[in-house]
């Protein structure tokens, strides 16, 4: 189970809509497992279909993590009209096996729905995300 702050859920959801219709990007950051950052990445897919983190972004965000002594907790995007759950293409770019996968969905617009994913060697993995 993943104890996600409220405020951090409410920034990713508050992403997602500023985003629509493209999908949207960020990376979440921290230590021992608790997340202490969010950072909204630009995507440099600008798609509804899919997201891809902007490098420059990935680039400046990892180096701060590296002085801050921190560790990439997470990576989250937005599905705009499917279901919270791992495209064929999200397993494609699922590159950090350490990381935990958030997606949040808008499929239904006034009930968004946040899950987490890990994604190792192309097997998902659920891990219940609780909102506190």
């Amino acid at each position: 189970m993943f104890k996600l702050a409220r405020r951090f859920a409410e920034e990713m959801i508050n992403h997602a809509r500023a985003e629509i219709p493209n999908e949207c990007c960020g990376l979440l950051a921290g230590k021992d497992g608790t997340i202490l950052q969010l950072y909204r990445c630009d995507s440099a897919e600008k798609s509804p279909f899919r997201y891809y983190v902007d490098p420059k972004d990935q680039i400046r965000i990892m180096r701060e993590l590296d002085q801050k002594e921190w560790d990439l907790i997470g990576i989250y995007h937005s599905h705009t009209h499917t279901e919270a759950y791992p495209s064929k293409t999200d397993l494609e770019l699922a590159f950090y096996p350490e990381a935990l996968y958030f997606i949040v969905s808008l499929q239904k617009a006034d009930a968004p729905v946040i899950r987490a994913f890990r994604i190792v060697d192309g097997e998902i993995g659920e891990e219940e995300v609780v909102v506190a």
